[in-house]
């Protein structure tokens, strides 16, 4: 198609042709550069045409953009990445001595993804990986939701790296450590996982269940090591897998009743360094067979107002019973208010009830002392506000991936992100930040401090690299070691200036000693 003169003669490049494509757009004149000359048998050399270098747009000749590298952002979301960061680097080492290092890049990166975000999905996860920190933390994760599936799966599939990264966990461990073991169920919205099945609760509910068990070190306040078992799993029988599975061998396990030392009598026999103390129930025979409702004394050094007895059974095992008078007048109260409604008192089992209420005995194959003991079972309240923050702040209650081996993957990560909250709730409990506002207001505030990418490594409140960051979250970034803090002023001097003499105020003050030669020679002119 003949190119019209008008654009032939727009003034472009020598040794160039102009192409009519023949379709109408803004780009349908195309400027192309001479490559050479074709020689055609019989006839005179022809110029043959090379690649497109422009285009002729509205009569004036637009060369190409030249490709560049992509745009990489100059700010990004710091506070809460620097945060988990913060808290995380024994936990990315050993995934790196386990993982292949982009292996870990991408695990450590989900899990951190997971506190910041908790309901983020495997869809968004490249997103948030773009705007913050974490894509320099750990640049070149790969996170499209297709390569993050994939590798829950190849997670889940190798139980062996995943064993040795909670056996790194439990080889921090010291035998005098205390290990309170309890389990989770998580509602499971996915329709090709077998691992799934109705427990008693969800049959109640109506939806499968997922049961994941835990280890928590009450000594570090954090999980050491976690495993996925089907919904219908009853907690007894997976004790002693657990167990195995994860080659626990060192420390006091702290087990509420539904899981009885008896379960495990073959594990603490392999396992000479591994003990237990667990509650058994306050109508067990071997309470009144010991006398243990006659209490020696009360424990010092608590808030609560404790009774407690200790004495060795048959066996060598030892019974440790304790009484919580505060506890005891609560349970009291709720009995006789339900007997008032029921209208169903009786007097001979209230009388049973009556010397039980707020009572807690312990077993243990360990010869504590009674304050030790009770405060090991009483702790177990962290694991509690673990699972609770696990179900309701991550929102990490549902599994929806698909197949049993992605279920265990991404619990995996979800294990790392759950340690990773517990340093960040104890390291901001420490800084006095939770007597203000709560973890889910720190983490948004933190969210909220954008740096520039180009910014120094150590960040000082008043290097001029953070993008409109509030003086507030200045203060938590402070508290919390993620910023240097600004230098203050050097403080005033107390007291006022003295006052000059009205005389000092008017003529100069003479100099100190004799007058010089020249003072001299101006007194005898005069």
């Amino acid at each position: 198609m003949a190119v019209p003169a008008d654009i032939r003669a727009v003034k472009r490049p020598v040794n160039t042709i102009v192409d009519d494509s023949g379709r109408d757009g803004p780009k349908r004149y195309a400027v192309r550069k001479r490559a050479g000359e074709k020689y055609v048998q019989g006839g005179n050399p022809q110029p043959r045409n090379g690649k497109v270098i422009g285009h002729i747009i509205d009569h004036v000749y637009v060369p190409l953009e030249e490709k560049t590298a992509p745009i990489v952002p100059d700010m990004l979301s710091y506070g809460a990445s620097a945060l988990v960061k913060s808290v995380t680097s024994d936990l990315f080492h050993d995934l790196l001595a386990v993982y292949p290092a982009e292996e870990a890049y991408s695990i450590m990166s989900m899990a951190t993804l997971k506190v910041i975000k908790p309901s983020i999905t495997a869809m968004r996860m490249s997103t948030h990986y773009k705007r913050t920190f974490v894509c320099k933390d750990y640049p070149g994760a790969a996170l499209s939701k297709n390569t993050v599936c994939n590798l829950l799966q190849r997670i889940g599939q190798d139980g062996t790296r995943r064993k040795m990264f909670y056996q790194r966990r439990l080889a921090q461990m010291s035998k005098e450590h205390h290990i309170a073991i309890d389990g989770t169920l998580k509602q499971d919205t996915s329709k090709v996982n077998d691992l799934s099945d109705f427990s008693y609760k969800a049959r109640v509910k109506g939806c499968r269940d997922v049961s994941v068990l835990y280890a928590y070190n009450i000594e570090l306040m954090e999980p050491v090591c976690a495993e996925v078992f089907p919904g219908n799993s009853i907690d007894a029988s997976s004790y002693p897998a657990f167990i195995r599975d994860n080659d626990i061998r060192k420390g006091i396990l702290v087990a509420d009743k539904g899981f009885p030392p008896s379960k495990i009598k073959e594990e603490l026999k392999e396992r000479p360094e591994l003990h237990f103390l667990t509650p058994i129930k306050r109508n067990d025979s071997r309470i009144s067979e010991n006398d243990m409702l006659s209490f020696e004394g009360v424990l010092t050094g608590i808030d609560a107002h404790v009774l407690f007895k200790k004495k060795q059974i048959k066996g060598g095992h030892y019974l440790y019973s304790f009484k919580d008078v505060r506890k005891a007048s609560m349970e009291e109260a709720n009995y006789l208010a339900r007997a008032r409604a029921s209208k169903a008192f009786d007097t001979k089992k209230y009388e049973q009830k009556h010397s039980t209420f707020g009572l807690l005995v312990l077993e243990s194959d360990q010869d504590l002392d009674p304050k030790t003991a009770y405060l090991c079972y009483d702790d177990r309240w962290l694991l509690e506000l673990v699972f609770n923050h696990y179900k309701n702040d991550e929102c990490l209650d549902k599994t929806n991936v698909q197949g049993d081996f992605s279920v265990i993957g991404n619990e995996f990560v979800n294990f790392i992100s759950t340690v990773a909250t517990c340093r960040i709730i104890r390291k901001a409990r420490q800084c006095g930040l939770l007597e203000k506002i709560s973890y889910g207001d720190l983490m948004d505030d933190l969210s909220s401090a954008w740096r520039r990418t180009d910014a120094p490594p150590e960040p000082s409140s008043d290097d001029g690299y953070w993008v409109h960051t509030l003086k507030y979250v200045f203060d938590e970034l402070e508290a919390l070691g993620l910023s240097t803090p600004e230098p203050k002023p050097e403080p005033k001097k107390r007291g006022r200036k003295p006052k000059l003499k009205e005389s000092e105020s008017i003529k100069p003050k003479r100099p100190r000693g004799r007058p010089g030669k020249a003072a001299n020679q101006s007194a005898r002119l005069l």
